[in-house]
């Protein structure tokens, strides 16, 4: 039991930091894409500059807490999972 207990551990913290990995990446492009557009607006009609601002940072926002999910999953992945217990045995916290 306590082998596949910590086989079950490992399994969940590379999922967990793959899971936080592609979910950075992915922000990071949509949030560099999001910044290059709001740009571009910008640059094209400076006067919409505090509208499209404004726009930008809520959407910049909005792909921020994407990550900050992805992060919340992966921490209950490693420290909420059925086998906790005898992982704190196993590594002698109990």
């Amino acid at each position: 039991m306590e082998a596949s207990a910590l086989q079950f551990f490992i399994a969940c913290v590379t999922a967990a930091g793959f899971g936080i990995a592609i979910a950075a990446f992915g922000c990071g492009i949509g949030q560099g894409m999001g910044l290059k557009s709001a740009v571009e607006g910008i640059a094209r009609n400076p006067e919409s500059s505090g509208k499209v601002t404004v726009t930008m940072l809520i959407g910049l926002a909005m792909i921020e807490s994407l990550c900050i999910y992805a992060l919340v999953v992966s921490l209950i992945l490693i420290y909420a999972h059925p086998q906790a217990e005898a992982i704190a045995k196993l590594l002698g916290a109990h």
